[in-house]
């Protein structure tokens, strides 16, 4: 049997948020890891600390108390290290698709002739060929999501943070884009922690789940998930993903 590395391990995580009046308890006692090259999504009702989790994870916030631990990555450091991809595309409506793309590249001091080199090597492969010299207001809110996932993938992180990416985008995009994203995992392999609220995607795209309680967040259930990657959107009709939405549903309604 293959041994798999731990590539994310937290634990025994709390933050509290110091408000004007009182102080908000937002994770309390959080224990969560990711294997190398695993999805691993994060499940939970609004306001239950998911993207404060993200935030630490990232290097945007740090934790009252607990460790983290990203391997290969110095944890004083992991700011800039991990691809963090928000909920909003956060393209510049100034700069084309190919400017937009090569942002995080840029910042990072690479020149903008290698980067964009580096970044016309995906467009075929995220079918926006031909849409490089336009501005965001031109795209769809599906071409738009790929943009800023190129710009994340660029920065050549193993491991990729991702906040609720496909919220915004009405149905039929959305199971596009899971589709694409599923299909883009086997092709570059990374390690996926997704935050999400809806419980058939963390299904369709996750190898494992976690079901986070209501603010103060902890940890209230954990469930592998048993279909094989790759997958398509068929899935969601079998009878095990049903019952498997059932009882996360279930879950979450317990919080």
């Amino acid at each position: 049997m293959v041994s798999v590395d731990v590539k994310i391990r937290v634990t025994d995580v709390d933050k509290t948020i110091s408000g004007k009046d009182k102080s908000l308890p937002v994770l309390r006692g959080v224990n969560f890891h990711a294997l190398e090259g695993e999805v691993v999504s994060i499940l939970g009702p609004s306001g239950c600390g998911k993207t404060t989790l993200l935030n630490i994870l990232a290097g945007l916030d740090e934790a009252d108390t607990g460790s983290l631990n990203i391997t290969g990555v110095p944890t004083s450091k992991r700011l800039g290290s991990v691809g963090y991809m928000q909920q909003k595309d956060l393209l510049l409506p100034w700069r084309s698709v190919l400017s937009n793309a090569i942002l995080g590249l840029e910042v990072k001091g690479v020149s903008k002739h290698v980067a964009r080199t580096r970044a016309l090597d995906y467009f075929e492969d995220f079918g926006l060929s031909g849409f490089e010299d336009e501005y965001p207001f031109a795209l769809s809110g599906g071409m738009r999501q790929r943009v800023a996932f190129i710009r994340t993938i660029l920065l050549d992180s193993d491991v990729l943070l991702l906040d609720e990416p496909f919220s915004a985008l009405d149905a039929l995009s959305r199971v596009r884009l899971q589709e694409w994203f599923l299909q883009l995992m086997d092709i570059i392999p990374k390690t996926v922690v997704l935050v999400t609220h809806d419980v058939e995607e963390a299904i369709f795209l996750s190898d494992r789940i976690y079901v986070m309680s209501a603010r103060p967040g902890e940890i209230k259930d954990i469930v592998s998930i048993p279909f094989s990657r790759p997958r398509d959107f068929d899935v969601v009709g079998h009878d095990s993903f049903v019952q498997l939405k059932t009882r996360l549903l279930s879950t979450m309604r317990g919080t």
